[in-house]
């Protein structure tokens, strides 16, 4: 069997897996605002076709926060500032293909973006959307992810007043 053979390809997704650190993700909550209004970021996943933020497995040797701008990047081509200190946390599950789901904690870092480049990693595997806020919380899937959505919005709404 050739090492592009599916069933070998499906070994080594379930065999990193268990080498990562205890089924952590590391996600990019992108934001701007565009004319006052708040808009977030989802990508597509490849999969299921759920939408989803940008995350993947931690890197070793990478801080965490770092994960998240390289995710941000790979999956929808945003460069931005990244917060240092983790915003939220939200319980997931990853789908390796259709029998295989593993629950995952998504430790979920802010990033403001500033450009979005053409040429990234993952362009043409992916669809991302900027969308405002409300309508971002409405397409999710995840209760999790919406919450973490709703808490932005929140926290965005008290800055302005403040």
């Amino acid at each position: 069997m050739s090492l592009s053979h599916p069933l070998n390809r499906a070994w080594r997704s379930v065999e990193r897996l268990f080498r990562r650190p205890a089924r952590l993700q590391i996600a990019a909550l992108c934001y701007r605002f565009r004319n006052g209004v708040l808009e977030v970021l989802l990508v597509s996943s490849k999969s299921s076709g759920r939408w989803i933020l940008p995350k993947g497995w931690p890197i070793l040797h990478r801080k965490a926060h770092r994960t998240a701008g390289i995710e941000a990047f790979e999956e929808a081509g945003v460069v931005g500032k990244v917060s240092k200190k983790p915003y939220a946390r939200f319980r997931s599950t990853k789908g390796f293909n259709h029998d295989f789901r593993v629950r995952t904690d998504v430790l979920v870092f802010l990033l403001r973006a500033e450009a979005q480049k053409d040429d990234f990693p993952e362009a043409g595997q992916r669809t991302a959307l900027w969308l405002p806020i409300d309508e971002a919380i409405g397409r999710c899937s995840e209760e999790g992810l919406a919450a973490v959505l709703r808490l932005l919005k929140h926290d965005m709404a008290a800055r302005q007043t403040a």
